[in-house]
């Protein structure tokens, strides 16, 4: 019966505590973009590395394309 006197509080605690992580995860927009996320997981490339194949390869070659 002791340890109820613990345990009780200790859980609600915890559910507080993951209640006030899940309102600060939606107040702060971490489930705006669903969509963007699920592809972003899906694709080959790491981040950045079309912009950098993008100059590499265009050094000189953006007069000649306007």
């Amino acid at each position: 019966m002791t340890s109820l006197a613990w345990l009780i509080p200790a859980a609600l605690a915890l559910g507080g505590l993951g209640l006030a992580a899940f309102l600060w995860s939606l107040r702060s927009g971490q489930f705006d973009d669903l969509e963007g996320a699920a592809w972003r997981a899906l694709e080959d490339t790491p981040p950045g590395a079309s912009e950098r194949r993008r100059h590499a390869v265009g050094d000189g070659d953006d007069s000649a394309a306007q």
